[in-house]
């Protein structure tokens, strides 16, 4: 997991998230890594997750296992 910003990112919230605030997160992709970030501090911190490790993520999340 890596804290640094990558200059240009295209992030995109999920088709479930609204526009009435709440809790979201966006994501967005580059060659090497998964970034997420706070979607109400846009300009806050976010993280860097290697591919290998958000298919891992997201196969747990599909299973029940988070």
């Amino acid at each position: 997991m890596s804290t640094e910003q990558p200059a240009q990112l295209h992030w995109f919230k999920s088709t479930y998230s609204s526009d009435e605030g709440g809790e979201c997160i966006e994501i967005a992709a580059d060659a090497t890594a998964i970034h997420v970030r706070d979607s109400k501090e846009r300009g806050g911190p976010q993280l860097a997750f290697p591919r290998s490790a958000w298919s891992g993520f997201l196969a747990n999340l599909g299973r029940g296992r988070i």
